[in-house]
């Protein structure tokens, strides 16, 4: 169990007491912490002696704190946990029998709902459009049970999901390039690329605080760099082209929006996102050359798992 945080005192205890209240007792806890300036060090050794801690002594940033934490771990499930939620008590027992339902899971997500708003939707799964641009499956809408299935997703957010341990070794964690955002759909891309399936278990909850660690600027900059170089690393040749208009036009319709809203602060850092994703390509293209040869699913099924909305 891997909570990365950055000055998360104020959530850090309700976490790890919702943690020890798990009916699942067979792991550990380990909270990476990266370079914080408040008193989360202090808190988690005086009051949680149970924990590992894990000190960065530079901001690392979320993606190599992930990485950090499940380097150390020594469980055959890598489980990531926001710092800013508060899992229910069957949540872990409950990712624990997806991935023994699921034996070609190489995640499984949790269902997100928002903290002070229990019956609202923050993610049942990550899916990925036609366009490229990442969906969270669900989000705002109210839980009424519609997302109740147990079912395959393309990627979990990474706030709140278990990876077998052997495909996140296999694939090399998160790409710490990403530093944060849309690091966890990457790493679902690349897995489903190399033939594996990510599951959506709907009893495992868990409430979650919307940007406690990030600002909406510094989201708006990485969302808009990174959706860049997700689709260059990882999106098949076919589907490029077959795709290519609609990826052209989600993109500038980012940008329009961008134009429109320049005033704003996360509009402006949306689209230094958009072109420091366009700066870095090359760096993207020479990954691409490694994931691509490694396919392990055919184009077409890949093509069904895109979606249109």
């Amino acid at each position: 169990m891997i909570v990365p945080n950055y000055n998360g005192a104020r959530h850090l205890p309700i976490v790890l007491n919702a943690l020890r209240r798990q009916t699942f007792r067979d792991f550990e806890v380990i909270v990476v912490d990266d370079a914080s300036q408040d008193e989360s060090v202090a808190l988690v050794e005086a009051n949680y002696p149970d924990v590992r801690l894990i000190v960065n002594r530079r901001n690392a940033g979320f993606v190599r704190s992930c990485n950090t934490g499940a380097a150390a771990a020594r469980g055959h499930m890598i489980v990531l946990l926001n710092n800013d939620t508060e899992p229910e008590p069957t949540w872990l027992e409950e990712l624990v029998k997806a991935f023994v339902a699921h034996p070609r899971a190489a995640m499984v997500a949790s269902k997100l709902l928002l903290f002070d708003r229990r019956d609202t939707l923050h993610t049942t799964g990550d899916m990925l459009g036609v366009d490229g641009i990442p969906r969270n499956r669900g989000i705002w809408e109210r839980d009424e049970g519609q997302y109740d299935a147990a079912q395959t997703i393309f990627s979990g957010c990474g706030g709140a999901t278990a990876y077998r341990r052997e495909v996140w070794e296999a694939l090399g964690g998160f790409d710490e390039d990403f530093w944060m955002y849309l690091e966890d759909v990457d790493f679902g891309f690349r897995a489903q690329l190399a033939g594996w399936e990510a599951v959506f278990a709907p009893r495992a909850r868990v409430y979650h605080h919307l940007s406690a660690s990030g600002g909406d600027a510094l989201a708006s900059y990485y969302v808009g760099r990174n959706t860049i170089w997700l689709i260059a690393k990882n999106m098949p040749r076919s589907l490029l082209c077959r795709n290519a208009l609609a990826i052209l036009r989600g993109q500038l319709a980012i940008t329009l929006d961008a134009l429109r809203h320049w005033r704003g602060e996360a509009a402006r850092a949306r689209l230094r996102g958009q072109l420091a994703g366009l700066i870095g390509l090359p760096q993207q293209l020479q990954k691409r050359r490694a994931i691509q040869p490694r396919r392990q699913i055919e184009d077409e099924d890949l093509a069904r798992m895109l979606v249109t909305k």
